[in-house]
């Protein structure tokens, strides 16, 4: 059954990136706060002091709240995410109050209790909504990446190399042109399916990749070579569907295409811990004016892109060249692709 569009998460708090933007916020939020009343530097930083020791706490448990309610807020509409995110809010601002008291060893005014929840539901509603946004904005961005992959990806060239490769094969193989075109099938079909699904496995994202490298196998025969180097533990960590058949390609346009000799592409997967380490490698044209100019920086910019879309800061793409080589590489958390809720 499809599930509606309204049981989505509303707001991920389990991403490094959100936790050190949320303190950002709130440490400003303190900042500014104390210089109300200050008669000093000393004053201020005095007061910013006894404030974070009591609005840090806080915040740290919202998050660790909202990161652990994560599977159970997945299962409600917008409307009860929200709640329970402001619910958090007054409650972590009531426990920011008991610090304060606790620091200062007196009681404080009832007005104080109920300055303080009100200021821990603001910012919690602040949060929810600065998450919210982040969430929407990934939509868009994704489908404005998965377009440019698709422009990038399914050249005419492509299609057609492919095709005369089939053609030319009818006649001296034809269970293998049939296993070209049935590759070629395929790779459309990943491309081209529901643009709701914005996250893969690494080990369907291999598969495509092998796939394509299979029907380039076929047509530059033993100028190609490919070398394959992978982790099993790794294949279930979670990214941007097409991210593999991008890079590979351009191995193939940059590194063995202008090359009358050929090379050799390499893709490394590798699970070190609780991170997977991918790198993909090709040789380079002997001469540099055999090589392309102006090459990989399409599809590089737009991996990047999804991959931080999908993993913020735990993520970053480098590429250098180095020894005959051009490589790509880049790592990200094992993180499993979640499953659609049931409705």
């Amino acid at each position: 059954m499809t599930l509606s569009p309204a049981r989505s998460l509303l707001f991920d708090a389990c991403q490094i990136g959100v936790v050190l933007r949320a303190i950002a916020l709130v440490q400003a939020t303190v900042g500014l706060a104390g210089l109300f009343g200050s008669t000093d530097l000393d004053d201020w930083l005095g007061r910013f002091a006894l404030h974070t020791a009591t609005a840090l706490p806080a915040l740290l448990a919202w998050l660790l709240l909202a990161c652990a309610l994560k599977r159970p807020l997945h299962r409600l509409h917008p409307p009860l995410q929200w709640s329970v995110g402001l619910a958090l809010g007054l409650a972590c601002g009531l426990m920011a109050c008991a610090l304060y008291q606790a620091i200062i060893a007196q009681p404080v005014q009832p007005l104080s209790w109920l300055a303080s929840a009100l200021a821990g539901v603001a910012l919690a509603a602040l949060l929810v909504n600065m998450l919210a946004l982040r969430q929407r904005a990934q939509l868009p961005a994704e489908t404005t990446a998965r377009l440019a992959e698709l422009q990038a990806r399914i050249r005419p060239h492509f299609l057609f190399n492919t095709l005369n490769t089939a053609i030319a094969l009818v006649g001296e193989d034809p269970a293998q042109a049939e296993r070209v075109l049935e590759d070629l099938s395929d790779l459309f079909r990943h491309a081209l399916r529901d643009g709701g699904r914005n996250q893969s496995t690494l080990g369907e994202e291999v598969q495509i990749a092998r796939q394509y490298l299979g029907i380039e196998q076929i047509r530059f025969g033993e100028r190609l070579r490919v070398a394959w180097s992978l982790d099993e533990d790794a294949l279930t960590a979670s990214v941007p569907p097409l991210l593999l058949q991008p890079l590979v390609e351009n191995a193939i346009r940059h590194g063995i295409e202008p090359s009358p000799d050929g090379g050799t592409v390499h893709v490394l997967v590798r699970r070190k811990g609780t991170r997977v380490h991918v790198r993909i490698s090709n040789s380079l044209p002997a001469t540099p004016a055999a090589a392309r100019s102006g090459g990989h920086g399409m599809a590089l910019h737009n991996v990047r892109t999804r991959l931080r879309l999908l993993h913020d800061l735990e993520t970053e793409l480098q590429t250098r060249s180095r020894n005959g080589l051009f490589e790509v590489a880049f790592s990200l958390p094992v993180r499993p692709t979640p499953r659609s809720p049931k409705p």
